[in-house]
């Protein structure tokens, strides 16, 4: 009888390149991508306990630096909140 061979290990997924980083001093962010007609609807994100929150359209982390806030395009800090 002839002996089976396991079957091959399945390929891990390719890792794609490493979310855009933005430090900002808000915990409430807004964010439409790049802006215009590049960009994506603007949707508002609080970032949690642990203050991050990752963009669920174009995967942008946004990780709260109290001291330090990027200028990056697309974002809007939000004071306050609902």
């Amino acid at each position: 009888m002839a002996r089976k061979s396991a079957p091959p290990a399945p390929t891990p997924p390719a890792a794609g390149p490493a979310p855009e980083v933005v430090r900002v001093h808000a915990h409430r962010v807004a964010c439409d991508g790049v802006g215009g007609a590049l960009g994506h609807p603007r949707v508002y994100l609080d970032l949690g306990v642990d203050g991050t929150v990752d963009c669920p359209y174009c995967d942008r982390r946004f990780v709260l630096d109290e001291g330090h806030g990027d200028d990056a395009p697309g974002v809007y800090e939000v004071s306050g909140g609902h």
